[in-house]
C-alpha cells in the first residue's frame, strides 16, 4: 500500500491545529491577574460606584462579586458560556453599536476579548 505524503499532511495538518488550540485553551485564566487588569484599565472609569455606566446600569466592575452580580437588568455573565453572556457579546460588539462597550475609548483587544471569553468558558472563577 502506497502512502500519498501530500494527502496525508493535508488530513494530519488540521487534526494537529485542533490539538494544539485545544491545549492552549487548557491553560487556566485566572480572575486576578488576567481578567481584573483587563476590566480596571478598560471598563473600571465608567462602571464604578458613581460613575456613569453604573448609574445608568449598576454595573461594576469594581470586585468579583460585583461583576457577577451583573447589572441591574440581571446577569452579564452565564459562567462556562461565553458566547451567550452578556459581557462578551458587548466587548466583542455583536450587540447594537449604541450598547457596545466600551463606549468612552477604543474597542477591547482581540487579545482581551479572548482571554474574558476564555475565562467565562472555564466557568468564571474567582481565582
Amino acid at each position: 500500500m502506497e502512502i500519498n505524503l501530500r494527502k496525508t499532511k493535508m488530513i494530519l495538518l488540521p487534526i494537529l491545529m485542533c490539538i494544539g488550540a485545544l491545549t492552549a485553551c487548557a491553560k487556566q485564566v485566572s480572575f486576578s491577574q488576567a481578567v481584573m487588569p483587563i476590566l480596571e484599565h478598560r471598563c473600571l472609569a465608567c462602571h464604578r460606584v458613581g460613575a456613569e455606566g453604573y448609574e445608568i446600569s449598576g454595573f461594576s466592575v469594581e470586585s468579583y462579586e460585583a461583576l457577577i452580580r451583573g447589572t441591574k437588568y440581571g446577569p452579564v455573565i452565564e459562567p462556562g458560556y461565553s458566547y451567550a453572556s452578556t459581557l462578551q457579546v458587548l466587548i466583542s460588539h455583536r450587540s447594537d453599536p449604541a450598547i457596545a462597550m466600551p463606549r468612552a475609548t477604543t474597542p477591547l483587544t482581540k487579545v482581551e476579548i479572548e482571554t474574558i471569553g476564555t475565562w467565562i468558558d472555564q466557568g468564571a472563577l474567582d481565582n
